[in-house]
């Protein structure tokens, strides 16, 4: 088609107008292509670590039931079971027994857990590997426990849990409930928190209003809340995280701004000259069109690459301690590589199309004038 062949002339022209400014070019697409590689980093970044959460709570109870003293987490009566048992649509009821413990020697906090279907003996424990990075310890090594009463209590590393499983256990230690209730001083008839598996999931805000009237002083935790709970704070760090680089936005911004404001002498040379040959204004519209097009892609999918192999493909070290979190027992795990439509449509439209659209608007000024007096300025 005459029209496919004109435009394919159009960009061989572009390319060359554009190669000789190549200087010039070639930082313009720097600068660009680290601002779309920060940008793209931070949301590549934080919707890896939420679809990691969210795949990770699949496997979390239904609702949790605690019960508060003085608005404080308390330890809450077994014989509470019992009533939310009896409530229909509750399929089971199970007491749970966890809590935090502080290593004054290496300033780290465990997470200490009973899990009865491993059938921990009494003396023996199993941790996490970032346990057992943190103390340099192995498996049939021990730990000292001091417990709330000042003695002290030596467990057996009976295994240590796969790396594989840090993103929820790097700080774990599971361990037998009598053990547990040894450190902890926690009495017998008491636990953390209850654990409920309801049989239809569209009644559980029905059961947890239930719970509260039956047990007013209970408070009942959907998994639903805790969901939406991970994506505000993941939302929010990389909200945070993009205001930080405000500074590398008003940058680019100023580059936008510059292009659209006027062209250097060259350009309105070079435009003079086309239209003395007889190009007409369409025709150099769209030169300046693929211009655009050319940098702004060119730098899009540049910085779109770099920032995929940031993030999934190295330990993304620029932002991850922002959006993960920080901590003594920093977990391993490796994100699972996604790419969302809405994302990179998003940062296309942020990027791509604004950069565009400034290198016509100057370009339709000059090519409006008449070509003896742009050629004379």
């Amino acid at each position: 088609m005459r029209w496919v062949e004109k435009q394919k002339n159009i960009l061989d022209f572009t390319l060359s107008a554009l190669w000789r400014r190549k200087g010039k070019n070639i930082t313009l697409v720097s600068v660009y292509t680290f601002v779309v590689f920060l940008v793209a980093s931070v949301v590549f970044l934080t919707g890896a670590v939420k679809g990691e959460a969210e795949r990770v709570l699949i496997e979390a109870p239904d609702m949790m039931v605690q019960r508060l003293v003085a608005g404080r987490h308390d330890y809450i009566p077994l014989r509470y079971m019992d009533t939310i048992r009896d409530l229909r649509g509750v399929q089971g009821v199970q007491s749970r027994l966890w809590g935090y413990y502080f290593d004054q020697t290496n300033s780290a906090n465990y997470t200490l857990m009973v899990n009865d279907e491993l059938n921990i003996q009494p003396g023996g424990i199993i941790i996490g590997s970032g346990v057992a990075r943190n103390l340099l310890v192995k498996e049939t090594g021990s730990l000292p426990f001091r417990t709330y009463d000042g003695s002290y209590v030596f467990m057996k590393i009976e295994r240590v849990l796969d790396e594989d499983l840090d993103l929820v256990a790097a700080d774990l230690i599971l361990l037998s409930g009598r053990d547990f209730r040894r450190i902890f001083l926690t009495p017998e008839g008491q636990a953390t928190d209850l654990v409920l598996k309801v049989r239809n999931p569209r009644e559980m805000p029905t059961i947890a209003r239930k719970i509260v009237a039956l047990l007013p002083d209970t408070r009942p935790i959907l998994r639903e809340e805790i969901l939406r709970t991970y994506d505000a704070v993941f939302e929010w760090r990389g909200g945070l995280s993009i205001l930080v680089l405000s500074g590398a936005f008003l940058a680019f911004l100023i580059l936008a701004w510059d292009k659209a404001t006027g062209l250097s002498a060259e350009e309105k040379r070079e435009i003079g000259v086309l239209k003395g040959i007889g190009w007409e204004t369409s025709d150099i519209l769209q030169l300046k069109f693929w211009e655009g097009v050319a940098v702004s892609l060119t730098a899009f999918l540049a910085g779109l690459v770099l920032a995929y192999v940031h993030v999934f493909f190295t330990p993304a070290v620029l932002f991850e301690p922002a959006i993960k979190g920080w901590s003594v027992l920093y977990p391993r795990f490796q994100l699972t590589p996604h790419l969302s439509v809405y994302h990179v449509s998003t940062l296309f439209f942020l990027t791509v199309v604004p950069y565009t659209v400034s290198t016509i608007l100057p370009s339709w000024r000059a090519a409006s004038i008449d070509p003896d007096i742009v050629m004379r300025m």
